[in-house]
């Protein structure tokens, strides 16, 4: 495995910024959203640091990288969200800006994760 401890990947650490980052821009929101798209808004944030954890747990590369791709598509989930909160009124492009940019990190990076483990196996 790449580390014994998931919590010192870079790529995790990223991650539960992110949903922090997440967690305040939903304070933005109308209270009419604050359990609609905001709840699913919180479930995508979360279970990106998630699976990457649970990935790792499970102790075999190929389960690694399985969840690793599950995140992967939360990213994409996340920042499809804030677009649509951005598109809807909810939040400026601005406010989503450090968000966005967080989330692009954390794409490539685990992008990077998956090939440099697939080129292990």
């Amino acid at each position: 495995m790449i580390l014994s401890d998931y919590k010192k990947l870079e790529v995790w650490q990223l991650s539960i910024s992110a949903v922090k980052e997440v967690y305040l821009l939903l304070n933005e929101l109308p209270s009419s959203e604050r359990f609609g798209l905001s709840d699913q808004i919180r479930r995508s944030a979360v279970s990106i640091p998630s699976n990457i954890a649970e990935g790792h747990g499970r102790n075999t590369t190929k389960e690694f990288i399985r969840f690793l791709l599950i995140a992967k598509g939360s990213v994409s989930e996340l920042e499809t969200q804030l677009i649509i909160c951005c598109e809807l009124g909810f939040l400026s492009k601005s406010d989503c800006s450090n968000a966005f940019a967080m989330l692009q990190s954390i794409g490539k990076m685990i992008y990077r994760l998956i090939n440099y483990l697939e080129k292990k196996t």
